[in-house]
């Protein structure tokens, strides 16, 4: 029903491009602009002002549900945006950039976006459209009279664009890229001239909502698919597991994907960019699956089973082990968000969101035989070492015990995103990391905007695990979270260093050292020099950490608190190690 409404909504869209209701409220175009981001649960744009977006930021500031988050700069605002999308469901991101060089600033965090499938739009304020038309040499220019060059280079890491000229095609515009931005999750890009802004449009299409769902699947086609999944675990003799993957969660399917889990009882594993795509305190959840890294025991169950139905899978680099998953096609079912691929034959149609239910049907007698299949209990353990001193083995199952359900945890590249693999998150705990674009320092704007969005809807804790190396690349924003009022725990993993880098090469070159700063000292430096609304908060070893983790008022996050945790130069984690062992 709702694929059908779906329909009927883009139908009418259509139809409004030609006509247009005479009767309809006549609104600024910077306000139809904003009336749909609302409509799309939009309460927070990032950004910084520029003079081609000042006009625009007049109706962001007065707006009444759109806050203004005002960033230290355009890369950390883009990486915000993209937090807040990965968390918020069903909205998306929004940055605002000025002309130029601004926009640019900010591809890095686009790209990222697009990579890893965040819905997020890019807002550049640009010229008026007389001064593209005529090119005077405008500063933030080249000097060259290309005004068409940074849409250029934004093409190469967005869905769709639109460059708005006038108002005639202005709105439909609009509605045409957050379309493909909400129904594809990748970035998208708009320009905002500065004679448009305040034209007046018509409100009319704002009556029919954006629609988020794919094309419908190939109803003869998708017959024939559930008939030969459902003969290869008619072979398999129930013998089957599901393998989550990221495209679940970003494609919205993650509702299907675990109804699928729970009426058929198949053991469940995930790749490292699916965690917490399914509950990890669930039963049937065995833990992590990462081809030749993974734990013994989850390589054994995954790789001899008889058949394997991935969702949503991605097979990057990082996400499978250095591409040494050990799954043949013969024995495998690949579900995505627009197509389908059952052991050789590939079915481009067919999107996953809506074959799962119908797969769901089709399998639920399974549920008898797969609860007899063993799966290994997900847990993590703290082993004993005699010593004191915080290694990334114990520290990480230590810090397990103190996460809470709901809790909103961010992982940055590098020790922080391998260690935290191989402990469970609690129930309906959010996961945040950038496992195939890797951007350092990406998790510091990340944890703004994934702060904002889980204060919205209600989450936990927002906290943040992040290497010193990392942290100095980004680490203005910390002003902002504490000029929002947001309350992140932040670890900071001191081990003087880029400890991945030295795990690829160079294990002892300077060029993998940094200096040390005073990290205890940066909330203070960056906003909050009373110490009112922030603490911090050095740990030497496991019985500081433990206490500190112990405490209650530390664990209640009423404050903006920062750890920094003293590691050893050359410790990495578990999976860190054996990857790069391999490689």
């Amino acid at each position: 029903m709702s694929e059908l409404q779906s329909e009927v909504n883009r139908l009418k869209l259509e139809l409004k491009t030609f006509q247009v209701d005479a009767g309809a409220e006549e609104i600024y175009l910077g306000q139809y602009l904003l009336e749909r981001l609302k409509q799309l649960g939009v309460t927070t744009m990032f950004g910084v002002p520029g003079d081609f977006n000042l006009g625009f930021l007049d109706l962001v500031e007065d707006d009444t549900v759109i806050d203004w988050a005002g960033n230290c700069n355009e890369l950390n605002a883009a990486y915000a945006a993209d937090g807040y999308a990965r968390v918020k469901d069903h909205s998306i991101g929004v940055v605002l950039t000025t002309f130029g060089v601004g926009e640019l600033s900010a591809i890095n965090g686009i790209a990222g976006a697009f990579s890893e499938m965040v819905p997020v739009l890019h807002i550049a304020g640009v010229p008026s459209t007389k001064q593209q038309k005529f090119k005077p040499m405008l500063h933030h220019t080249l000097g060259d009279g290309r005004f068409n060059a940074y849409i250029n280079a934004a093409e190469q890491f967005v869905i769709a664009q639109a460059a708005l000229e006038n108002t005639g095609t202005a709105v439909a515009e609009i509605d045409r890229v957050l379309s493909e931005c909400i129904s594809h999750a990748r970035p998208v890009y708009l320009t905002l001239p500065t004679d448009l802004v305040y034209e007046k449009v018509s409100s009319d299409r704002l009556s029919v909502p954006l629609s988020r769902l794919p094309p419908p699947n190939d109803a003869e086609t998708e017959a024939f698919v559930l008939d030969e999944i459902v003969k290869l675990v008619d072979q398999a003799k129930g013998d089957a597991i599901i393998l989550v993957d990221v495209c679940s969660i970003r494609h919205d399917a993650r509702v299907e994907t675990n109804e699928l889990i729970k009426v058929t009882g198949f053991p469940v594993y995930s790749a490292p960019m699916g965690k917490t795509a399914v509950s990890e305190s669930y039963e049937r959840y065995g833990g992590i699956y990462v081809g030749s890294i993974s734990h013994p025991e989850i390589k054994e169950k995954v790789e001899n089973a008889k058949l394997i139905l991935s969702i949503g899978s991605l097979k990057s680099d990082f996400n499978t082990g250095n591409f040494t998953y050990s799954i043949p096609t013969s024995r495998t079912v690949e579900l995505h968000s627009s197509w389908t691929k059952v052991q050789y034959a590939d079915f481009p149609t067919i999107g996953m969101k809506e074959i799962l239910p119908k797969l769901s049907q089709r399998l639920a007698h399974w549920k008898p035989t797969a609860l007899k299949l063993e799966v290994p209990k997900f847990e993590a353990v703290l082993p004993r070492e005699d010593h004191d001193t915080i290694s990334h083995a114990w520290f990480w199952p230590r810090v397990s015990q103190f996460f809470k359900p709901k809790d909103v945890i961010v992982a940055e590249t590098g020790t922080s995103n391998f260690g935290i693999l191989d402990v469970p998150l609690p129930d309906q705990s959010v996961f945040v990391t950038q496992i195939l674009w890797g951007s350092i320092g990406y998790t510091v704007g990340g944890t703004l905007g994934a702060a904002l969005a889980a204060r919205d809807i209600g989450l936990g804790r927002t906290i943040l695990f992040i290497g010193d190396g990392s942290l100095q690349l980004t680490v203005q924003e910390l002003s902002t979270i504490m000029r929002k009022d947001l309350k992140p725990i932040i670890f900071v993993l001191n081990n003087t260093g880029y400890t991945i880098e030295r795990c690829i090469h160079g294990k002892n070159r300077k060029y993998n050292n940094i200096v040390n700063w005073k990290w205890t000292s940066l909330l203070s430096v960056f906003g909050e020099a009373e110490g009112v609304k922030s603490k911090s908060y050095t740990v030497n070893n496991k019985n500081e950490l433990s206490a500190l983790l112990e405490n209650a008022e530390f664990a209640a996050a009423e404050k903006c608190q920062l750890v920094e945790v003293m590691m050893p130069m050359h410790d990495a984690p578990r999976a860190l190690q054996n990857a790069y062992s391999m490689a």
